[in-house]
């Protein structure tokens, strides 16, 4: 069998297979024989059907393409091993497959080509000695203050409210009802769906329902009726009622007001395992500076990662950019499960077919950068201990004993997890980092896009 190799683009071997006459001769003999055994031809028993009225009845392209299907199946499996090609994903035809069937002659050689994915080649550009910009995410008092204010308005007593108006910050009961208005000033028309409750409780938070709303019942007296002109607004959700005119009539009907417990002792106790409040704040204090910490870590991982995009080539082959499409669509699968949706009504055929197409950038970029840190951990001879990843298998296998883990995927995981932190790591020593404020390297993006439109 002559094989003659080429390399293609998008990571693909091209093959040229050229099969002996012998082999095809042979092949096609079999493949007659076998369907001799099984055709159903009537006036002859199975089997004694005699050669050329089989050709007759079934067609000597039926045949022939039976044959060459069981010898290209069958060769090029041989080829791959033959070249030892690491193949992955099944092989393409490169030839077209009606004219070889009208071209097969029994007793002649026969070539076909075909194609099939391998591993890209990363060719790795500049990875040390860059200057890369990251976000820093800065650890804020005020957080930890926030957090033990929201929890104190949890442990609020409401107490009823009579000899005020309502003010910012109350819970009030109230009934409302919106209408269209008249044609007339003055004028009410119809009510308007969706825009009536009865005994209806809410907070006077700013944001809470449409601009006006939560402002025109504070100054509101007990049993008070008032009426608001008021406009959803234009990215109101519910688009038959965006940017439409609406008079609400309300009734103010109960008034209460937060008694928050006292920042002591006895506060800590009751929402935490913390018996002091100096306790409580100092673990909530350490918490967000750890958080502040990891989300800067991760900034600088994500930053070193797109910098070496831009120095690195990788040509993906399908079948690869295909399974990580898969893994994305499955793991927006097990989301909506877990949120209790019906998959079935979500994954349509034509909902699949555009995920399919949205997921692609992603996939590529999941390969792109999970390759480029495999390529510098191999070139630089960067691994990790049995030790380090027993101890984080067992760590993450403690988490999940209540789930079936298929323990030899986890611990694959585990180990190109340890490898990646640990070269990412690697990557940050060898680079010079500069850490910039949150949110300036978006404004940067943002600017350089606008200037870009703009030159357009």
């Amino acid at each position: 069998m002559k094989i003659t190799q080429e390399k293609l683009p998008a990571s693909q071997i091209g093959l040229e297979i050229e099969i002996p006459a012998e082999t095809a001769k042979n092949t096609y003999e079999k493949v007659i024989k076998e369907i001799a055994k099984t055709a159903n031809i009537p006036g002859f028993r199975k089997g004694k059907v005699p050669r050329p009225i089989l050709l007759q009845r079934l067609g000597a392209n039926r045949i022939k393409a039976a044959v060459l299907d069981e010898l290209i199946q069958d060769t090029f499996k041989k080829a791959i091993e033959q070249e030892s090609i690491n193949a992955i994903g099944n092989y393409k035809l490169r030839s077209d497959f009606e004219q070889l069937v009208e071209s097969f002659q029994v007793g002649e050689a026969f070539t076909y080509q075909a194609a099939v994915d391998v591993p890209p080649e990363v060719n790795l550009g500049q990875y040390q000695g860059l200057t890369i910009k990251a976000e820093e995410v800065v650890y804020n008092p005020e957080d930890v203050d926030n957090l033990i204010k929201e929890r104190q308005e949890k442990q609020a007593t409401l107490i009823p409210v009579e000899n005020r108006p309502a003010q910012m910050g109350d819970l009030v009961v109230i009934d409302f009802v919106g209408r269209k208005p008249g044609e007339n000033e003055g004028e009410e028309g119809e009510v308007i769906p969706n825009t009536e409750a009865s005994e209806y409780q809410t907070e006077l938070k700013e944001g809470r329902f449409i601009p006006g709303f939560v402002e025109g019942i504070v100054g509101m007296n007990l049993d008070e009726t008032k009426k608001l002109p008021l406009t959803f607004p234009e990215d109101y959700p519910q688009q038959e009622l965006a940017g439409e005119n609406v008079i609400f009539t309300i009734t103010l009907k109960e008034i209460k007001e937060k008694e928050l417990p006292e920042l002591d002792d006895d506060f800590a106790q009751e929402v935490s395992e913390f018996q002091t409040m100096a306790e409580l704040r100092e673990s909530l204090e350490k918490q967000y500076q750890e958080k502040a910490s990891n989300e800067t870590k991760q900034n600088i991982q994500a930053a070193i990662v797109e910098e070496l995009l831009k120095h690195t080539t990788i040509d993906l082959p399908e079948t690869l950019i295909e399974e990580e499409v898969q893994n994305i669509l499955m793991q927006t699968a097990n989301q909506i499960q877990s949120y209790g949706m019906d998959i079935n009504q979500f994954f349509t055929r034509e909902m699949v077919g555009r995920m399919r197409e949205t997921a692609k950038p992603e996939a590529n970029k999941n390969l792109h950068s999970t390759m480029i840190i495999e390529k510098v951990s191999e070139q630089e001879n960067i691994s990790v201990s049995e030790e380090e990843i027993n101890n984080k298998f067992n760590e993450i296998k403690e988490s999940l004993k209540d789930k079936d883990v298929d323990e030899e995927r986890l611990l694959k995981y585990v180990k190109s997890d340890l490898i990646a932190e640990k070269t990412l790591d690697w990557l940050a020593e060898k680079n010079t980092i500069e850490l910039v404020p949150q949110g300036t390297l978006n404004k940067e993006e943002n600017e350089a896009d606008s200037e870009e439109s703009s030159e357009s």
